[in-house]
């Protein structure tokens, strides 16, 4: 959708949550002109132990990217893994209805993660779910570069 819009001359902002702003695909949408990429940062993985201080900043620091580039008219709005911030208790979920709420009628919004709530797909134009049936890590392989990060 970012490469799309863009490509018609559509103002795009990409901010992810919950990464570290090393994933494959940050050299390219950096590059792409109309598309303005956003990222706090440096973000360890959460493990079981649960988050730490600086998984709350990260998450607070691209939710004010998100609504910055509302302010600046942005046409198409990707919050990528913003959905994950509500399974780590992150960000609340008054935070995000907010987010959907002042991006209706105005901006595009796209909100990638697991676990949409009920509530937001209510208020959404469009609901697509991507199911993992098998993954590759659950049999004991690491993440490798250009395909999981």
């Amino acid at each position: 959708m970012a490469i799309r819009a863009a490509g018609t001359g559509l103002k795009v902002d990409f901010v992810q949550f919950m990464k570290s702003g090393k994933s494959g695909e940050v050299a390219i949408l950096e590059k792409i002109p109309n598309i303005h990429y956003r990222c706090p940062g440096e973000h360890p993985f959460i493990m079981s132990h649960g988050p730490k201080p600086l998984h709350y900043e990260h998450a607070e620091k691209a939710l004010g990217y998100a609504f910055e580039a509302i302010r600046r008219g942005t046409h198409l709005l990707i919050c990528d893994e913003i959905l994950d911030t509500l399974i780590f208790e992150l960000l609340r979920k008054n935070r995000l209805l907010e987010l959907i709420e002042r991006c209706k009628r105005k901006v595009e919004l796209v909100m990638t993660g697991m676990s949409a709530p009920m509530e937001f797909i209510e208020l959404t134009d469009y609901a697509t779910e991507f199911i993992q049936i098998k993954h590759a890590y659950y049999i004991g392989a690491k993440a490798r570069k250009g395909i999981e990060y």
